[in-house]
Parts: structure tokens; C-alpha cells; sequence
């Protein structure tokens, strides 16, 4: 099934389920008002909408709207636990060969993780703030899930099952702050705003085969200023699957219904497949010539990210954004 959440001028808005054609959708208050009510006791509530999602499909649901994707909210306005994994081991291989580290053997068989900002998300076509476009903005397209109560200790294979939705992520990147917080030696955090995710997120059943061994095996759409600009597929140069995301975030404590881990950029071997973010074309470039010539983003572009199905069908629906210059409070 698929679900969103639709504004209504709160903090975590209105729970809808929405049709497999992101045409019609239909508020699921009366069995779960928000997404984390139903991520809370997903076991009693996701058999309802179930029954819901077959109805709206069937074009039986009592009160059903035409489902826009403006009026959404990230699937899960805020979460309890927002971490990022790397697991296309080749967009970091990129970036430390561009800058002539060495990188070391461990991160093949370690995933690397951060823990971003969660209390903040951005709306699949609201707008990016920023101060500054100066700061080397960025976008990253990725994969997500939202887990289940995942025990402390669990195993890939016992995590397999705790995934209860998948959706998509512009995970915004400051580059030019990143160097001087690396330099830190504490990790990422102002080089790492809010980030924004899919009009809807979708549970695994929703992909049939392109969802097997805790990976998504299709290509992800990313077009900058109207230019598609990579569709590397989800499934190829995958190290670590989601099923080992997750296990290595509950290694030495528990994640709660409602966390969300991310794949980290979608990237392949075959450059012919284009980029997920710029950082890695740029990376690319310093490899090949020296010096990157193409620039971050500026106040005024657009960033489109989509992933279609084998029939050429939008699945998460898109995240649609442009980047905008903030006002000083």
C-alpha cells in the first residue's frame, strides 16, 4: 500500500492512504490520525488500511479526494531517529580518490552512518532554505526505509522483517562546510540541513520483484534545472542492503517504530549511468582533468527526483524543489 501525510497546519499532520496511481487518496483518520499512530502499532493498523488501499483502488472508498502531491508532507513529518548509511561504497571510494586518500579496507565490510536532523523534514515539492549559496549546495538522491521496533543486537537476517515502508530522500548537503567539520573530527552537522523526502511512502510489496534481498532494483531518477542528469540503478554496487543498515544502527541500542535509514547516494561503477549529486561528477572531474568544473547549486535551481516502475509508472510519486534564499529571523 502507500501512504501520506497531508497538511493541515500541524506538526505532524493527517495520515492518508493514497492509490497505486497517486491519482485519489483518502484521509485514514478514523483508524490512525498520523503516521507514527500507525507505525506505533503497525500489527492492529496496517490491516485496515490494507482494507482501505484496495478499497481506494477499486474506486469504492467513501470519502476519497484527488491526491496532490503539494499538499504533502514528508511521509513522516518528523522522526524520532533520521540515520544516513554509505552503503554505494563507490561514491566514497570517488570522493577520497578525488582528494588522494587513501581509503581503507574496513568501510567495504564497516557501513559508514551518520545521524542527521530529524525533528525538521522538508515536503516532497516545498522548497529548500538556505542562507547562503555559497555554502556548495547540493542534493543526494536516495533510497530510505522506515523501521519497526528493532531490538538492540538484532541481526541482518532478523531485521529483514522490521521494514515497514520505503520512500525516497533529497538528502541536501552543505560540500563547503563539510571539510572543516570533518577536519573537526566530530562528524557532520551544519553541512547537513533539513532533508526532504517522497510525496508517499510505500510498503516493500509495493515494488513485487524489484524488492528482493533488502535492496530496490531500479533506477533512480535525478534531473537538475530540467536536465536528467543520472538513473543509476538502486540494486548494482550496493554493499551493505537495508537489512544490514538497519542491523548495524541497532548494534548497541534499540530503534524505535518510526526510524528512518537511508542508503546514501545511489551510485554505480558505470559512470555511463550518470550521478545522484554533484559532488560525485565533480569528483570525476578532478580525476580526469585536475580541477572540477562544475558548479554546487544556486538560489533559483530546481532538483527533481523519481523512481518509475518497469511500466514506466511513478512509484513514490516525485520530490520536486527548488532552492530559495532564506530570510535572517
Amino acid at each position: 500500500m502507500k501512504l501520506a501525510t497531508i497538511k493541515d497546519g500541524s506538526r505532524d499532520g493527517l495520515l492518508a492512504v493514497v492509490s497505486r496511481d497517486l491519482k485519489t487518496a483518502q484521509l485514514a483518520d478514523s483508524i490512525a490520525p498520523t503516521m507514527q499512530k500507525a507505525l506505533d502499532d503497525w500489527d492492529f493498523i496496517a490491516p485496515q488500511l490494507q482494507d482501505l488501499y484496495e478499497q481506494l483502488n477499486a474506486g469504492k472508498a467513501a470519502r476519497s479526494f484527488a491526491f496532490d502531491a503539494k499538499n504533502c508532507m514528508a511521509p513522516l513529518p518528523r522522526a524520532y531517529q533520521w540515520a544516513d548509511g554509505s552503503s554505494y561504497v563507490n561514491h566514497v571510494e570517488l570522493v577520497r580518490r578525488a582528494r588522494n586518500a587513501e581509503m581503507p579496507e574496513s568501510f567495504w565490510h564497516d557501513p559508514l552512518m551518520y545521524q542527521g536532523g530529524s525533528d525538521d523534514f522538508i515536503g516532497p515539492q516545498d522548497d529548500v532554505y538556505l542562507l547562503s549559496d555559497e555554502w556548495g549546495i547540493d542534493f543526494e538522491s536516495e533510497v530510505a526505509v522506515i523501521t519497526g521496533d528493532v531490538p538492540m543486537g538484532s541481526t541482518a537476517a532478523q531485521c529483514a522483517d522490521k521494514i515497514r515502508l520505503l520512500m525516497l530522500v533529497n538528502d541536501v548537503s552543505l560540500r563547503n562546510l563539510i571539510p572543516a567539520e570533518l577536519a573537526k573530527g566530530f562528524g557532520f552537522f551544519q553541512s547537513k540541513p533539513a532533508s526532504a523526502f517522497s510525496p508517499v511512502a510505500v510498503t516493500p510489496d509495493e515494488l513485487g520483484a524489484s524488492w528482493r534481498d533488502g535492496k530496490v532494483h531500479l533506477p533512480l531518477r535525478s534531473t537538475w534545472n530540467g536536465k536528467l542528469v543520472g538513473q543509476p540503478d538502486c540494486g548494482v554496487d550496493m554493499v551493505f542492503n537495508f537489512h544490514q543498515l538497519v542491523s548495524h544502527l541497532v548494534k548497541t541500542r534499540n530503534a524505535r517504530a518510526g526510524s528512518i535509514v537511508g542508503s546514501g547516494t545511489v551510485s554505480n561503477k558505470d559512470s555511463s549511468k550518470g550521478y545522484s549529486c554533484i559532488a560525485e561528477v565533480r569528483c570525476l572531474e578532478m580525476i580526469a582533468d585536475g580541477a572540477a568544473k562544475t558548479p554546487f547549486m544556486k538560489f533559483g535551481d530546481t532538483i527533481k527526483i523519481e523512481m518509475l516502475d518497469h511500466a514506466g509508472a511513478s512509484i513514490f510519486g516525485a520530490i520536486e524543489q527548488s532552492i530559495r534564499q532564506a530570510a535572517i529571523p
